[in-house]
C-alpha cells in the first residue's frame, strides 16, 4: 500500500500543509465529524436511452475497465485512493492498494490546469 507521504518529497510539503493542519490539531478536529459520500466505482459506461429502457432482470451491463484493473475510490467525486473488491462474509468490502497523491488529487480535480510547453 502506497503512504500519502510517500509520494511528496519532504520539500513539497511545506509550510501550507504542515503548518496548517499538524501545528493546530484543534482546527482538525472542528471537522473530523463531517459526513463525506464515498463511492467505489467500478466503472463507467454512456449508453443509448433505449438500451436502459431494455433492461430487466437478467440484463448485464458490460464496462470497459477490466476485470483486473483497480477500482477507484471517490470522497465526494473526488479521486482519493484506488483498491480491490473484497468479499466479507456476505458483503463487500474494499482493500486500498494506493492512495492518490494530493498533487494527483488537484490535477484530476481541474483545480491545477496541465500547461501545455
Amino acid at each position: 500500500m502506497t503512504d500519502i507521504n510517500d509520494e511528496i518529497p519532504e520539500e513539497e510539503h511545506g509550510e501550507g500543509l504542515e503548518g496548517s493542519l499538524l501545528s493546530n490539531p484543534g482546527d482538525l478536529d472542528r471537522v473530523l465529524d463531517v459526513r463525506v459520500d464515498l463511492t467505489v466505482e467500478l466503472g463507467k459506461r454512456k449508453v443509448r436511452i433505449a438500451e436502459v429502457l431494455d433492461l430487466g432482470p437478467g440484463s448485464v451491463i458490460e464496462f470497459p475497465k477490466s476485470a483486473e484493473e483497480p477500482l477507484d475510490i471517490l470522497v465526494n467525486d473526488q479521486l482519493v485512493a484506488r483498491g480491490e473488491a473484497v468479499v466479507i462474509g456476505e458483503r463487500y468490502g474494499i482493500r486500498i492498494t494506493e492512495v492518490v497523491s494530493p498533487n494527483q488529487r488537484l490535477r484530476t480535480s481541474g483545480v491545477i490546469k496541465e500547461v501545455p510547453l
